[in-house]
């Protein structure tokens, strides 16, 4: 999917920005992020109150593996296929995305910055010769006073 095309398959929701993200685009409105365009398909998000709908379909949420592991994100499912041709279901689906994606950002507590930690400087040492060297010197003063 390239840009024009989720232009294009956005065009009865509204406007949206798209950027590009992992191995394909980020789609967002309002500043908040809703769908994933990537390889795998068309990702919109979900939460408790739309992944029925999504099931309904047939839909799975997204998931990729890792050397270890298969990671399934459940905040995202696939856009049911149909969709693609219906242009006012997909806007349907799009503002409920939008919808989830804005609770899930309300849940989240805001981040708080941590105020930098001041480090004392230490004021710098001076080595002290350990007892090896001081003899090892003691004996050379002692060789050049012969």
């Amino acid at each position: 999917m390239d840009r024009e095309f989720l232009i294009d398959l956005f065009a009865d929701f509204g406007p949206v920005a798209i950027r590009k993200m992992f191995s394909g685009y980020g789609i967002s409105a309002d500043g908040v992020n809703f769908a994933l365009a990537l390889r795998a398909g068309l990702f919109f998000r979900a939460d408790e109150m739309t992944i029925p709908d999504f099931e309904a379909e047939g839909s799975k949420p997204f998931q990729y593996s890792t050397r270890a592991k298969t990671v399934v994100v459940n905040s995202y499912w696939e856009l049911p296929a149909r969709l693609f041709d219906d242009s006012a279901e997909l806007a349907q689906w799009a503002r409920a995305a939008l919808a989830a994606a804005q609770r899930a950002k309300v849940k989240k507590p805001p981040k708080v910055k941590k105020a930098a930690k001041k480090v004392a400087k230490k004021p710098v040492a001076t080595k002290r010769p350990t007892k090896k060297k001081t003899m090892r010197r003691a004996g050379k003063a002692k060789r050049a006073l012969r």
